[in-house]
């Protein structure tokens, strides 16, 4: 079974956002920052090379692999923003806010916003809300 290759690090979040986050969008990283960092009563920390996470948890599958991960978290990508939260549950109010938030992708745990001034910052604030209070739920 391999190790979990996202782990948390050392490294500097600002060190790290002020190299990736091109100056037009280094605002926005500062916005993700305190908008995550209120939710959920955290500091950031780096997870692997590339994504800010916020809180932690544990996880277990019955397959036996288990491991360590942020509550949520983002990453600038190239292209986008990748913010990684627990979203669009089938009949959920998390679903119903997703159709609220604006121009976005959504895969399983990874939203994908091209600029935050895309999206409904007070809705992305309730999705992150949401997520992480499920997970606290999951994940005790």
């Amino acid at each position: 079974m391999s190790d979990a290759k996202t782990r948390p690090t050392a490294a500097n979040v600002t060190a790290f956002l002020d190299a990736k986050a091109e100056p037009a969008r280094r605002g926005e990283a500062d916005q993700l920052l305190a908008l995550m960092r209120r939710v959920t009563g955290c500091e950031p920390q780096m997870w692997g090379e590339s994504i800010v996470g916020f809180g932690q948890y544990h996880y277990r599958y019955e397959s036996g692999r288990e491991g360590d991960a942020p509550l949520v978290g983002f990453s600038p990508r190239k292209a986008d923003w990748s913010i990684y939260l627990l979203a669009g549950t089938e009949g959920s109010e998390q679903a119903a806010l997703m159709q609220r938030l604006g121009k976005h992708k959504m895969g399983k745990a990874c939203l994908s916003v091209k600029r935050l001034t895309d999206i409904d910052l007070g809705v992305l604030e309730e999705l992150v809300r949401g997520s992480v209070a499920e997970m606290r739920r999951r994940y005790p």
